[in-house]
């Protein structure tokens, strides 16, 4: 076996990230897979979101762990041992730029803090890999339409990781909303988390050894070292996150997306507040309302930290109501569940597993069921609550040209400025 001892080498060289305007209207073939070859996947970042999706796909007969990659040793090793656990034997890396130029490696799985994820699916899309990138699936909301662009330039397949979108109850719910069973949607509301931050700051400090805090940092501004701000914390900074916004948004408000036919689409006006914590030390809302309204005016209406508006996705119709969280389906009236739908019903993409669900579309070369576009459409209405709270004025927004109406400031907000060298380019 070889050495899983990190290189400190920590440099830096200009991204090659290449996205292009075009966009391909399919996915293109990869090589052609036998039906009991592996699909080779390197996995970059493993600390719990990445080493949880490490042990899914690393539990999934036709899957072979290649590669490890992450800033953190400590981590690396961790996830050395899950793996060698189930039977595999990958390489580390802590340059992810460096495991995407090994050859048999077919896809990558992204599950660094946000700030990475532009960065490191645009750079596998161009070295030929397919990608299942975590959500949400981006910082800002012009990174997604470069990844878009990207997957659709290279012909990859990308999902994006929004796996309620494979779970039943989501998908029955909103097969009843697109198929009429509660009348015209005239409201939907979606619950997201209130912070799950540390309860109090500590002061900078020097990072451990075992952390390439550069690397960590990467297109981000530099910043000291902080313990409260990277690891599960980047969260509630806005450098790396966008908060409950987005972490959970990337999941409730993409099954609102899916219930109302807008997976190409959004919202053409935002309006909202939210409430930040008293000390002020971190960057993110503690409470928030924002309200979203659709070309047709559904308004979607999204609450954190009020208890009128519940954890997950509530459709409201002319004729009924269907909650749905997760393990959890309510339908008032209840009969507009009992009845089966008829045969010319609209039926949605079915997965029930959102792993298995990329793995075989690598083999299909077809879409997968939370496409980049998807995924880039859903993080979008997640970045507009956050724009319109940041800005405190009702926004107008063009989900065609993806542009806020006359509004300069807002129109800056949509992509951030990367530390040198690291740069996306279109």
């Amino acid at each position: 076996m070889r050495s899983t001892r990190l290189s400190r080498r920590g440099f830096l060289k200009t991204s090659a990230a290449v996205t292009g305007a075009f966009a391909a209207p399919c996915i293109v073939p990869s090589r052609a897979f036998g039906a009991n070859e592996r699909i080779v996947l390197g996995h970059i970042g493993v600390g719990g979101q990445g080493t949880g999706n490490l042990n899914g796909f690393a539990g999934q007969k036709d899957v072979s762990v290649a590669a490890i990659c992450d800033v953190d040793a400590t981590r690396v090793a961790k996830a050395m041992k899950a793996a060698q656990g189930k039977g595999h034997m990958p390489v580390a890396f802590e340059d992810y730029r460096r495991l995407l130029e090994r050859d048999d490696i077919d896809a990558v799985v992204v599950s660094t803090p946000d700030h990475w994820h532009a960065l490191n699916t645009i750079d596998a899309c161009a070295a030929g890999k397919d990608v299942f990138c975590e959500k949400p699936l981006t910082l800002t909301i012009l990174e997604g339409r470069k990844m878009v662009n990207a997957a659709r330039e290279h012909g990859r397949v990308v999902q994006t990781g929004s796996m309620q979108r494979s779970s039943k109850e989501f998908r029955t719910a909103c097969e009843l909303v697109r198929n009429g069973r509660i009348g015209k949607v005239h409201t939907v509301l979606v619950g997201i988390n209130t912070p799950n931050h540390p309860g109090a700051p500590v002061p900078d400090s020097e990072p451990p050894a075992e952390l390439d805090y550069e690397m960590w940092l990467g297109p981000a501004p530099e910043r000291p070292y902080n313990k409260n701000r990277v690891h599960y914390n980047f969260r509630f900074f806005r450098d790396y996150s966008g908060g409950q916004m987005t972490n959970w948004g990337a999941h409730h408000l993409d099954i609102a997306q899916w219930g109302l036919g807008m997976d190409d689409s959004g919202p053409v006006k935002v309006e909202g507040a939210g409430t930040f914590h008293p000390q002020n030390w971190h960057e993110v809302t503690e409470t928030c309302r924002v309200t979203h309204t659709y070309a047709d005016g559904t308004k979607v209406l999204v609450g954190q930290g009020h208890k009128d508006i519940p954890n997950g996705t509530t459709f409201i119709g002319s004729e009924g109501k269907i909650h749905v969280n997760r393990g959890k389906l309510v339908v008032e009236p209840e009969e507009i569940a009992k009845q089966p739908l008829p045969d010319d019903a609209v039926r949605l993409y079915e997965s029930n597993d959102h792993k298995r669900d990329f793995l075989d579309c690598i083999r299909s070369r077809r879409k997968p069921i939370c496409d980049v576009e998807v995924g880039h459409r859903s993080a979008t209405v997640c970045h507009l609550g956050n724009i319109a709270i940041d800005l405190g004025r009702p926004l107008t927004w063009n989900p065609e040209t993806e542009e806020f109406a006359d509004d300069d400031e807002a129109n800056e907000r949509r992509l951030t400025t990367y530390r040198s060298p690291w740069a996306l380019k279109s």
